[in-house]
């Protein structure tokens, strides 16, 4: 396991998270207004409303188990859709939180999924959960959608950033943003392990409430 120093210091002072320079402004002119919006930088706080269906192999029930000494990063498998509502808002230091509410709050089987997107060292993209587990991303444009990519896991522990061998992890992360018409667009969300295959899919549909 590498680990490097990550220094917090003048966390104050970092740049606000710019979608479209990571993705490539060519790439960028590809999305749709819509999506374009919704990711452009400095969007204002806004809460998504939706269902999810939810689906996880066993190793990836294992790892949702492993997942819960980090607050729960990795959703739990459902039979059903379930209801969920995003909340994207500012972090107050450059960075977009991704609040997913699974389920209804207080009932037997709800869960809360919390990450924030921000910019880590050397200007790449990380997405990092309240306890630790996080990524780096790469941002690109496929078919239309806004996709991010996994490259790789490390657990972010104070200053220190330790990095988690591909093999220890639930696999390559997509995620993909497609607009399915006005108002309205599909989250979808694989992943993929070396070794056990497809251990996560998640997707549904979700309104946004300034394109209604």
């Amino acid at each position: 396991m590498h680990t490097t120093p990550h220094s917090t210091a003048g966390a104050t002072a970092q740049p606000e998270l710019d979608f479209a320079l990571l993705a490539g402004v060519a790439a960028w002119q590809q999305l749709s207004p819509a999506i374009r919006k919704r990711f452009a930088a400095g969007h204002g706080d806004v809460a998504y409303h939706g269902s999810l269906q939810l689906q996880a192999s066993v190793i990836g029930r294992v790892f949702g188990a492993i997942a819960r000494l980090f607050g729960s990063p990795l959703a739990a498998r459902r039979k059903h859709p379930v209801a969920a509502t995003v909340n994207v808002l500012s972090d107050g230091q450059g960075g977009v939180i991704w609040e997913r509410h699974l389920g209804q709050a207080g009932q037997t089987g709800s869960q809360c999924v919390r990450s924030t997107k921000r910019l880590g060292p050397g200007g790449g993209l990380d997405e990092c959960t309240d306890g630790g587990l996080s990524m780096r991303l790469e941002v690109c444009v496929e078919e239309g959608a806004l996709v991010f990519y996994s490259r790789h896991y490390f657990l972010l522990l104070g200053r220190w950033r330790l990095r988690v061998p591909s093999l220890l992890t639930p696999g390559t992360c997509r995620v993909e943003h497609r607009d399915e018409g006005p108002g309205c667009f599909r989250f979808t969300l694989d992943m993929k392990h070396p070794l056990w295959g497809h251990t996560f899919h998640q997707t549904g549909i979700f309104h946004d409430p300034k394109e209604s």
